[in-house]
């Protein structure tokens, strides 16, 4: 597709099957790496895509091919493609859309990706000089900005781009779950600029042997504009005391270094910065344990922020750890998920039996609904419940109801309610936050019904059934109405 058709403000959301206009050059695994190298010089590319019967089998970049130099120069000769060929491939589908591409290129530090067919047949490659080349204001350009920034004042100029990136991919329609994705991306790509720039400027680095996690919205990639911080901290036992001195200093910086690139605090202070968040692996397993067997109201609580956390940086081992210890508590533990159910149930949809939206009646957002605490809340706790059942912990709540929906023992339509009930309340909170910042107010999760259309109340009113939907699901398969109060 030539650059001219291309506009700014579409181009990450292009389906990948536009840019798959070129001959795929590929070779076969019983090719001499020789007849390989020579084939790559002739079509001046840095990586060939092997392929068999159309199924792309592995890659050789010219980094493998260096190695081979430097390492078995005298076998040569003898060496087929298939012997020494990547066979873990990345890949992406041509329905995708080109930020897909980008967020995996980047997530594997790699520079190339095989587009796929439905069947699993080559579609075409894709690699990062194709993406720059089209449109210098991709996520992927303003990515390596990020990457290149060498100051604090440049990643909070670049947060501010971020949102006018999301803005136009607001009016181009892109779908809720690709903005939210991207705009984690970038947090996430701009918490790790931050945390190089501690390093260097300040000498301040966290030790081997810990690990800063998000929480909440961003612990499952659904973050919208301005989301509050929420995160922890988790390190290994035995750490010295002034490795423990060093983590803490690390932990109050970045949170004030991400306060300054525009991510506000916590409220509640659900903060790596706070002690009551940062723990060691031991004390967080016996916390979690403690909130698991004992679930009161603050247990209940405390583990529903934690429940959603991923690693952004460190030592990622311990997250597996963490989730094992959980799914192991909550399998001794029967009455976990009706208690958590009945906390869930508390949380009504502001809808009435004849449709009537019900508003706040007092302070300062009297008049407006809570879409977050009215509905959003009751959707991401939901899922979660029934996937943990399935023994299903992390990833977003859109990929938790793919799982639920491959695992059965749901109706499909009642999955899709859910989800399309989530998408929507999301793009409502998303774009109200962003008509907020355009008019220089604080964004936040409320919503006037009385400035909406006949249309959006419609819709709104439909999205906030839905969570009835999830509400009467987890009410019949936990009966948390018959365990004592």
């Amino acid at each position: 597709m030539p650059q001219s058709t291309i506009s700014e403000d579409s181009f990450f959301f292009l389906p990948l099957e536009a840019l798959c206009n070129k001959v795929v050059v590929t070779c076969s695994p019983d090719l001499s790496v020789i007849a390989m190298a020579k084939l790559m010089k002739e079509h001046n590319i840095s990586g060939l895509l092997v392929a068999q019967d159309g199924m792309p089998v592995g890659i050789v970049s010219v980094r493998d091919l260096r190695n081979l130099v430097a390492d078995a120069a005298d076998r040569l000769q003898s060496l087929s493609v298939g012997e020494v060929m990547t066979t873990e491939l990345v890949t992406v589908r041509r329905r995708d859309h080109v930020f897909d591409a980008i967020f995996k290129m980047s997530k594997h530090n790699i520079h190339r990706l095989a587009i796929l067919n439905d069947d699993g047949t080559l579609a075409g490659v894709l690699t990062d000089t194709d993406l720059l080349t089209l449109q210098t204001q991709s996520p992927l350009y303003q990515q390596q900005e990020i990457a290149n920034a060498q100051s604090v004042a440049e990643l909070q100029e670049l947060s501010l781009r971020m949102l006018e990136s999301v803005k136009s991919a607001t009016r181009v329609g892109a779908d809720t779950q690709s903005l939210v994705q991207l705009i984690s991306h970038f947090n996430d790509e701009i918490t790790l600029r931050l945390i190089a720039l501690m390093e260097r400027d300040e000498g301040l680095a966290l030790p081997e042997g810990a690990a800063y996690l998000a929480l909440g919205s961003e612990g499952r990639h659904e973050q919208t504009m301005r989301t509050d911080q929420d995160s922890a901290l988790v390190y290994r036992d035995g750490l010295s005391p002034e490795q423990l001195v060093q983590i803490e200093r690390f932990c109050s910086r970045l949170v004030d270094l991400l306060e300054a690139v525009g991510v506000p605090r916590c409220p509640g202070n659900t903060m790596a910065s706070n002690p009551q968040w940062r723990h060691s692996l031991s004390e967080w397993k016996r916390l979690l344990g403690s909130w698991i067997s004992n679930p009161e109201s603050e247990s209940l609580v405390n583990y529903g922020m934690f429940q959603d956390f991923r690693t952004v940086y460190g030592d990622k081992g311990m997250e597996r750890e963490l989730r094992d210890h959980i799914l192991a508590y909550v399998g001794r533990n029967n009455l976990f998920l009706p208690y958590t159910a009945r906390h869930i149930l508390g949380f009504k949809p502001p809808v009435g039996m004849f449709g009537r939206l019900h508003v706040e009646r007092h302070g300062k957002n009297r008049g407006k609904l809570d879409l977050k605490k009215g509905g959003i809340f009751a959707l991401t706790a939901g899922v979660t419940l029934l996937a943990l059942e399935q023994q299903i912990t992390g990833g977003s709540t859109w990929e938790k109801i793919d799982l639920l929906k491959e695992r059965g023992g749901f109706a499909l339509s009642d999955l899709e309610t859910i989800e399309e009930s989530f998408s929507y309340l999301v793009h409502l909170r998303l774009s109200r936050q962003l008509r907020s910042l355009a008019l220089g107010e604080k964004p936040s999760n409320f919503i006037d019904p009385v400035v909406m259309t006949d249309k959006e109340r419609g819709r709104l009113r439909a999205a906030l059934k839905g969570v009835g939907v999830i509400q009467n699901i987890i009410r019949g398969r936990f009966k948390p109405d018959f365990i004592a109060r």
